[in-house]
């Protein structure tokens, strides 16, 4: 009984931390997140609660974000701010509770977020953003997979810091 609680207390606060953790997605926050990860680089991976195909992608990241903690991910549901509750709850589902940049879409007008993050992107998802030390970045939709983000990981690992 006691550990059945103990295992509820757990989730709870890990489903209260991914909401502390999300934050709103507005004009200006992808400045805000290039400028978090100045010189590094880092996947950002964008999704939605109605996507078929994300909940492979974000298991996937989860186990992998546990063995490679030194990745910086960028996590950016396209839903809405009144969707957070169920974000938060599949953020926590998949081991991303602690990621400490989840965003969700903030703006009435998604399209105006859309051409800020990529003006050739029209909104399908997964959609997932590899940015260098330099942020030239790889762009990928649909499922990309583990062996990809490994070899994309080993690959910037061995570049130069980029300080110039």
């Amino acid at each position: 009984m006691h550990r059945l609680l103990f295992v509820l207390l757990l989730m709870v606060a890990g489903i209260a931390s991914a909401a502390d953790n999300l934050r709103p997605f507005v004009s200006g926050s992808m400045a805000q997140i290039q400028e978090e990860y100045a010189g590094k680089p880092f996947v950002m991976f964008l999704w939605s609660l109605s996507c078929t195909y994300c909940p492979t992608e974000l298991e996937m990241l989860g186990k992998f974000k546990q063995q490679h903690p030194e990745l910086n991910l960028v996590l950016i549901a396209t839903d809405t701010p009144e969707d957070k509750p169920e974000v938060v709850s599949h953020l926590a589902g998949y081991g991303l509770s602690e990621i400490r940049s989840s965003w969700v879409f903030a703006e009435d007008m998604p399209e105006r977020l859309r051409f800020e993050i990529d003006r050739r992107w029209y909104g399908e998802v997964p959609r997932t953003y590899f940015y260098d030390q330099t942020h030239e970045r790889l762009v990928r939709t649909g499922l990309v997979g583990e062996a990809f983000v490994k070899e994309w990981l080993a690959l910037v690992s061995q570049a130069p810091s980029g300080d110039k």
